[in-house]
């Protein structure tokens, strides 16, 4: 079977830093590309980052340029969403997606198996 688990996700002051992991089972991540999506009440599930099958490139939403970065770690079969300089905007539900079609997209029809998400909230 499988499956994409996030985890990482809580409550953090504007400013701080949190580190998403998203593992998985049943397939080896490095052959997919991966994005990382976000949703807050009430929005559309908006991708922000993204990186194509073994590492070639990356793509970066401007909302979280600068802040944010993807890295894989392939030893664990699993590729972490490092984000740095949090604002409360940034509140939201965080879904890691793997995409047969190895390019490095911010569309969600890229991906093909979805995590559960994990809740992201930016708050004093």
């Amino acid at each position: 079977q499988l499956q994409l688990v996030e985890s990482g996700g809580g409550l953090v002051q504007p400013g701080g830093s949190l580190r998403l992991s998203c593992a998985a089972s049943g397939f080896t991540l490095d052959y997919y590309a991966i994005g990382w999506f976000r949703q807050a009440p009430g929005k559309e599930r908006e991708g922000i980052l993204c990186i194509s099958s073994h590492s070639d490139t990356t793509k970066v939403a401007d909302s979280v340029k600068g802040r944010f970065t993807i890295s894989r770690d392939n030893s664990k079969n699993t590729v972490h969403l490092q984000m740095n300089s949090l604002k409360p905007e940034d509140t939201a539900v965080y879904y890691c997606a793997a995409g047969r079609a190895t390019s490095c997209l911010l569309y969600k029809w890229n991906y093909n198996y979805w995590g559960q998400g994990t809740q992201v909230t930016v708050s004093s």
